[in-house]
């Protein structure tokens, strides 16, 4: 691992601190492209405007008339942690406003697959609906929005992935990265999206007569459910989503938070009025995504719809519980793809061996729920692209493979699949994605050829360099910064994908190490001098005497007293 300090621009971090931003806070924002105060500013006028949302005039217009005539209007969600908020957003949303018939659809993972399917269309046109509206879906759903075209319903797609070569026939598009829509966030999440339409849908409203500025229904009760889902689907944490999120915390911290996501905070054992981003997107988050890869998405929806406490509580232990059973088996899982992986490794020219430039494992108990997990294990584990394989579940699909594929910075895994889809036609069933993550589905028999075709692409595309683990920190911490309350201000602030939560670097004494709970090494050591307790989580090989360790601040409480504690993110070794 190389361990590397972010450029810090100086005149930028003194233009923070002259405009009053803590002399701290300068220097972290500033590292990530922050280039004055105004940028900071959350609040919700600084929101980018809703038409400038290329479809959301057009979607707006087709709910006002729709909701006028009282037509029913069905919702089809995504599966995951994303989809459920959307679409919890869209049913509230939508009945806040005065929609009468709102009802909700989502897949299921293995029966159903991905998106809006021909069979998911029927199903919705077969429950009476007459307006089908997709959330984080839809954009490459040509053949599910032509078989809802042709039972009668209307389409409204609104989603925020990218679109393939041909779009969907649907009434309106709604998303940031279809061709000719000039909307700046590209990188915001589906539930963004489709709060965006109802914010639309409110002003379109508005000048109907419907509401004026004083009776028009509040959507800022949306915005917690906003900010779970935009966390939690690890999009870009660009300055309008940085907004929606703190806005989104602002709220639950006040206390003014739905039922299941209080819930959902008192079943993962956090405390919701000191929320912070990484509570989204390592507590809630994984509970909600765990009905979807192992049960059934509507739980982690009806969690999300409840006004009830008692049931949001009750959904909340049960989506806690699943979410108990996923990491039991992403354990099994985890140990078997790492031996299978192993079993990759080839010899080097110094006598040692090395995994080779992408790894590709698949074994006949892994569940396919969890394979997007245990890829994301392999390629922290080992700095390569990973794609991890289980069988198929549906019916009749026995002979396919479901394949999820993680990937590391200078390997883009959309590309390198469609490269292996041209070189070894009917290799992939089907494929899709993004640079970081994509998925694929191959016959069970052609496993081998997709695992020695992606190696190939691979060794073509990776150097030396990019296979070398690189973490980016923002360099040494003032002796004055270890304190507890900057601890507090730090956890605070909007970090995420895109705006890296701050890692600080330097060499340090070690002044103590043992192993808690078999796989986590407790530290004790000297930081200029001061010693400081450190915990690397998931790390058991010793350290040396002087290491240079990359840390994030946080707050240990021993018998009531709090401490500033150094969490590892890495060592570079000799």
């Amino acid at each position: 691992m190389k361990i590397i300090a972010r450029e810090i621009p100086p005149r930028t971090v003194w233009a923070l601190e002259q405009a009053g931003v803590h002399p701290l806070l300068a220097r972290l924002f500033a590292a990530r492209g922050v280039l004055a105060k105004d940028e900071l500013d959350d609040g919700l006028a600084r929101l980018l405007p809703p038409d400038t949302l290329h479809g959301a005039r057009e979607a707006a217009v087709l709910l006002a008339d729709a909701m006028a005539q009282d037509k029913r209007l069905c919702i089809v969600a995504d599966y995951d942690c994303d989809g459920a908020t959307a679409c919890a957003v869209a049913v509230r949303g939508l009945r806040l406003l005065g929609a009468k018939n709102v009802s909700y659809l989502v897949p299921d993972r293995v029966v159903d697959g991905y998106g809006l399917t021909p069979p998911i269309a029927e199903r919705v046109a077969d429950s009476g609906a007459d307006m089908l509206i997709t959330v984080d879906n839809g954009i490459a759903s040509v053949d599910g929005v032509a078989a809802a075209k042709a039972r009668g319903l209307q389409v409204l797609v609104t989603d925020h992935h990218l679109p393939g070569p041909e779009l969907p026939a649907a009434d309106v598009l709604v998303n940031p990265n279809q061709p000719g829509c000039g909307f700046e966030s590209k990188s915001i999440a589906g539930v963004g999206v489709m709060f965006y339409v109802l914010l639309a849908l409110r002003s379109e409203l508005r000048a109907r007569g419907v509401f004026t500025a004083a009776t028009q229904p509040k959507l800022d009760v949306l915005l917690p459910l906003v900010a779970l889902g935009t966390v939690a689907d690890v999009v870009k944490l660009d300055a309008n989503n940085r907004r929606l999120v703190a806005q989104g915390l602002r709220r639950i911290r006040a206390g003014a938070l739905p039922a299941g996501i209080a819930a959902l905070f008192k079943a993962a054992g956090r405390n919701a009025a000191v929320a912070t981003t990484f509570d989204f997107g390592f507590a809630l988050g994984p509970r909600i995504n765990a009905a979807g890869r192992l049960a059934d998405m509507t739980l982690g929806i009806e969690c999300l719809l409840t006004d009830d406490a008692g049931r949001a509580d009750e959904l909340a232990r049960m989506l806690d519980g699943i979410n108990r059973e996923r990491r039991d088996i992403e354990g099994g899982m985890r140990d078997q793809a790492l031996l299978l992986a192993e079993s990759l490794f080839g010899p080097t020219a110094d006598g040692g061996e090395s995994p080779p430039a992408a790894i590709s494992v698949f074994d006949a108990d892994f569940h396919e729920g969890v394979v997007g997990i245990v890829a994301s294990r392999l390629k922290d584990r080992f700095h390569r692209p990973a794609f991890v394989f289980a069988a198929s579940g549906a019916v009749g699909k026995a002979h396919e493979l479901k394949g999820s594929g993680r990937s590391i910075p200078g390997f883009h895994l959309r590309d390198a699949l469609d490269l292996v889809a041209k070189r070894y036609p009917g290799v992939l069933l089907r494929f899709g994605g993004h640079a970081m993550a994509a998925g694929c589905t191959v016959a069970r028999e052609k496993f081998e050829v997709f695992e020695q075709a992606l190696a190939e692409v691979a060794h073509e595309w990776l150097d030396a360099a990019t296979l070398t683990r690189r973490l980016d920190t923002d360099g040494p911490l003032a002796r004055e910064y270890m304190r507890i309350d900057l601890v507090d201000t730090l956890h605070r602030e909007v970090w995420g994908q895109g705006f890296a939560p701050p890692t600080f670097s330097e060499e340090v004494e070690v002044v103590s190490q043992r192993l808690v709970g078999e796989k986590h090494l407790a530290l004790k050591l000297r930081h200029q001098g001061q010693p400081v307790d450190g915990i690397w989580f998931g790390h058991t090989d010793p350290l040396p005497a002087r290491v240079k360790l990359a840390f994030r601040l946080d707050a240990d409480e021993w018998q009531g007293v709090r401490r500033v504690r150094f969490l590892v993110e890495g060592a570079e070794l000799p």
